[in-house]
């Protein structure tokens, strides 16, 4: 699957009434962070409406109770167990593609009836079997991979701008022309 039809099937979602999850650890995790950010602000100068995103792991009360109560292989996948619903969207990233608290939030997504893509490298890993497109990068070194993964997420972020810019641009000429739309 290209970044094109990745950022059509979160297209897809967004326009259904669904969300966007984001998940991974240290850079990953803030990188699923910064992802979602763009998606409820706005990736470049377009003023856009915004969209219902997430990156797991981001409240730091949320993760530690999990962590504490459950265990940390649980923190994404007991999130999505309250959050997700079918329809819904997963960007799982792991550079390794091994990670489990990743793993197992892929397997919740699955079994909720989400679509989940996944950001690797060396490899793939065992997201491989987990996902409905996985984007791996053959690399082995982590900030090489993580470059990568940065680069294709801000050019989806970029195609959804161009698709809603684009949607904005019919929406205005219908009205222009005295059509409902």
């Amino acid at each position: 699957m290209t970044l094109v039809e990745i950022s059509q099937a979160l297209m897809d979602c967004f326009e259904k009434g669904g969300s966007v999850f984001a998940c991974g650890n240290g850079g990953s995790a803030t990188q699923a962070a910064h992802f979602a950010a763009e998606l409820v602000g706005r990736y470049n100068k377009m003023d856009k409406r915004s969209l219902p995103a997430f990156a797991l792991g981001e409240n730091s009360a949320i993760v530690t109770a999990l962590s504490n109560d459950y265990t940390f292989s649980d923190v994404f996948a007991r999130q999505l167990e309250g959050l997700g619903k079918q329809g819904d969207c997963l960007i799982a990233l792991s550079t390794s593609g091994n990670s489990e608290n990743v793993l197992r939030a892929c397997r919740v997504a699955k079994k909720k009836g989400m679509r989940v893509f996944a950001f690797t490298g060396r490899g793939g890993g065992q997201v491989a079997q987990l996902c409905e497109a996985l984007l791996m990068f053959p690399e082995n070194d982590t900030p090489r991979i993580q470059e990568a993964h940065l680069i294709a997420l801000h050019t989806i972020c970029q195609l959804i701008e161009r698709k809603l810019l684009s949607q904005e641009r019919q929406t205005s000429a219908a009205a222009a022309r005295g059509e409902r739309s």
